[in-house]
């Protein structure tokens, strides 16, 4: 065999070897790919879900802090994280004092937490008085009761808590079902990737 055969052959295989390396190691690889929100669902925000992007809010009603009729289309211009919670709900319970948290540092005119209490009717007052207990005062009190969950339906919460947040448009960027600690810094680094 010629000398430059024997070279060249174990040359050729030898970046043959690279290249299919290289073509697997980027198949597999998520790099340039990833969403920043993507990148900033860790921790307890690992399960953040951006599958639904581009939703339109729903234009159900529910009952605002004074008990009249609204829809989410009453916060326009703003970005919101709309929380779905009810006071029979652990979880949703424990998380409360992290919405509330993240109310108090990132609320703006901007941004806003959104509590609507799933409760039954008769609950109301009492979901009303753990907000304020588990809040400090800090979130209104939003409610819809199971015979107005149109707005719950509509959302696609299909568990308490259900949180989803939507652009100063009205378009869903992301949710989340299930605790999260609110308080994180992944969850004030999303607010601030998403608020002007």
């Amino acid at each position: 065999m010629p000398r430059i055969a024997k070279i060249a052959i174990p040359l050729m295989i030898a970046g043959l070897a690279l290249a299919v390396s290289y073509a697997l190691l980027s198949a597999t690889s998520t790099g340039g790919n990833t969403s920043p929100l993507e990148k900033l669902a860790t921790g307890s925000l690992s399960k953040l879900d951006i599958s639904q992007q581009g939703t339109r809010v729903s234009d159900a009603t529910f009952q605002g802090p004074d008990g009249g009729d609204m829809t989410l289309a009453a916060f326009d211009g703003k970005v919101t994280l709309v929380n779905f919670w009810a006071t029979w709900c652990g979880p949703c319970e424990r998380e409360m004092p992290s919405l509330a948290e993240l109310e108090t540092k990132k609320g703006s005119d901007d941004f806003q937490v959104i509590a609507i209490s799933v409760d039954a009717a008769e609950d109301k007052e009492y979901a009303r008085q753990r907000l304020d207990e588990l809040t400090g005062g800090v979130l209104d009190f939003y409610f819809a009761p199971p015979e107005e969950w149109d707005i719950v339906y509509d959302s696609g919460a299909k568990g308490f808590p259900t949180t989803v947040i939507y652009d100063a448009a009205g378009v869903e960027i992301a949710r989340l079902s299930g605790e999260a600690d609110w308080s994180s810094y992944e969850a004030a680094a999303v607010i601030e990737e998403i608020t002007p």
